[in-house]
C-alpha cells in the first residue's frame, strides 16, 4: 500500500516537473513538504516523533519507488534512511523532539557532511575540526559532494573533536543552518547525471553551535556511530540499483516490442531474446539477493560485510544492465529524450558514493 502511494504521488506531483528540477539542478522546497504531508517523509521513524512507525522497509519501498518512476534525483530517500536514523539511535530525548518531526514534515532537510576534499571513502583523514568553547562547539573545515547541499537546514557533520585520537576523536555535530553565522554554502556541483540531486561544498567558518547538539553521550563515538549506520546506507543504494535495473528492463522490453528493424521488430531477432533473458535472469538473482539482505536487516542481522557485498555487487550489476538497456536502444538510446540515456548517467555514481567498490571488495576480504 506505501509503495502503490509512493508511485502515485510521485507520478501526480514530481514527474510533471521532473524536467524542471533536472534543468535547476535542484528541488524545491515545495516537494519537500508536500512529501511530508503525503507520508514520504521519515517512515521509519516512530510516531512520537512525527514518523509513520515502520521499518526499513517503508523506507525500502519509498527508493524503490523513486526509481520505478524514473525520479531519482529527489533527495528524501537519504533524508529518510540516513540522516534521520542517526538522530534516532544516537540522540537524545531532546534532540529526537526537536529535530525528527520537522524532518517528517519536510521543514527540515537533512544531508550528512562525511566527504571532504581530501578525504572520501577514508574516513579518518576528515580535517574538520570542532573545538569546545563554552558550552558551545566552534566548527571549522569544508565538505564536498554532499547530497541536499543546496536545500539542507539540518546537516550531520563529521568532524574531529581531538585530532590527536585519529578514529578515536571523530564526533558528529548536528547543525541547523538556519540559527547560525558562518556557514556558506559553495557551488552547486556540476555532475555528469541525478542533475536534479543538489550536491555541494559546504563551508564552516567559526560556525558556533551549542554543545547539546553532539550525537552521542560523548565526544569520540562518531567513529563507531558511522561504521554503525553504514550498512543500512550501502543497502539504501542497494535499493536504489535494483530498482532502477527494473525501469531500465522495463522500458527497454517495451522499445524493442515496438521498434523495428529489417522488417521485424527488434524483439523477434534471437540477439535481443537472448541478451533480455540473461538480464532478466540476473535481475532475478538481484532482486531475491536485495529482498534477503532487507529481511536481515529488519530483523538485525545484516552484518557490514554483506551490505557491502550487495551495494559493490547489485550497483555493478546496476551499470551493466543498464548499458546493455542502452545498446539494445541502437542510437537512440543515446538521445536524452529516452529514459535509458538520464538512467546511463545517473547510475555510475552509484558505484563510488557509500564508499567506492573497491573498498567495499576490501572489506569483504577483510573477513576471509
Amino acid at each position: 500500500m506505501l509503495y502503490d502511494m509512493a508511485v502515485r504521488f510521485l507520478e501526480a506531483e514530481i514527474a510533471p516537473r521532473y524536467e524542471e528540477f533536472e534543468k535547476a539542478e535542484k528541488f524545491d522546497r515545495e516537494s519537500w513538504l508536500k512529501a511530508g504531508a503525503n507520508g514520504l517523509l521519515c517512515a521509519s521513524m516512530p510516531e512520537k516523533y512525527g514518523g509513520s512507525g515502520g521499518t526499513y522497509a517503508h523506507e525500502s519501498v519509498i527508493a524503490e519507488a523513486l526509481g520505478h518512476v524514473g525520479t531519482d534525483g529527489f533527495g528524501i530517500a537519504l533524508h529518510n534512511a540516513i540522516v534521520a536514523p542517526y538522530i534516532l539511535h544516537y540522540g537524545s530525548e531532546e534532540q529526537k523532539r526537536k529535530w525528527l518531526p520537522r524532518m517528517a514534515t519536510g521543514e527540515l532537510i537533512g544531508a550528512i557532511a562525511m566527504t571532504e576534499p581530501g578525504a572520501g571513502s577514508d574516513l579518518q583523514g576528515v580535517k574538520t575540526r570542532a573545538e569546545k568553547d563554552g558550552n558551545q562547539y566552534r566548527i571549522n573545515g569544508s565538505k564536498t559532494f554532499i547530497t541536499n547541499g543546496q536545500l539542507a537546514n539540518l546537516i550531520i557533520v563529521v568532524t574531529k573533536t581531538d585530532p590527536e585520537k585519529g578514529a578515536k576523536g571523530t564526533s558528529l555535530i548536528v547543525v541547523e543552518t538556519d540559527e547560525v553565522e558562518g556557514f556558506e554554502r559553495g557551488r552547486n556541483l556540476d555532475k555528469i547525471g541525478l542533475k536534479s540531486n543538489d550536491t555541494s561544498e559546504l563551508f564552516f567558518n567559526d560556525v558556533r553551535v551549542p554543545t547539546a547538539n553532539l550525537l552521542g553521550s560523548e565526544e569520540g563515538q562518531g567513529f563507531v556511530q558511522l561504521m554503525q549506520q553504514l550498512p543500512q546506507e550501502r543497502l539504501l543504494i542497494g535499493a536504489q540499483a535494483i530498482s532502477m535495473i527494473e525501469r531500465a528492463l522495463a522500458v527497454t522490453i517495451d522499445y524493442v516490442k515496438e521498434r523495428k528493424a529489417f522488417g521485424k521488430p527488434i524483439l523477434d531477432f534471437q540477439n535481443t531474446q537472448f541478451k533480455l533473458a540473461e538480464l532478466k535472469t540476473e535481475a532475478t538473482v538481484g532482486r531475491v539477493f536485495y529482498d534477503n539482505c532487507v529481511a536481515r536487516h529488519i530483523e538485525s542481522g545484516l552484518d557490514p560485510v554483506t551490505a557491502s557485498m550487495a551495494k559493490y555487487w547489485l550497483t555493478d550489476l546496476q551499470c551493466k544492465i543498464v548499458d546493455e538497456c542502452l545498446q539494445l536502444h541502437g542510437g537512440y538510446g543515446y538521445m536524452n529524450e529516452y529514459p535509458i540515456a538520464r538512467m546511463y548517467r545517473d547510475a555510475r555514481v552509484q558505484k563510488i558514493y557509500g564508499g567506492t567498490n573497491e573498498i567495499m571488495k576490501l572489506l569483504i576480504a577483510r573477513s576471509l
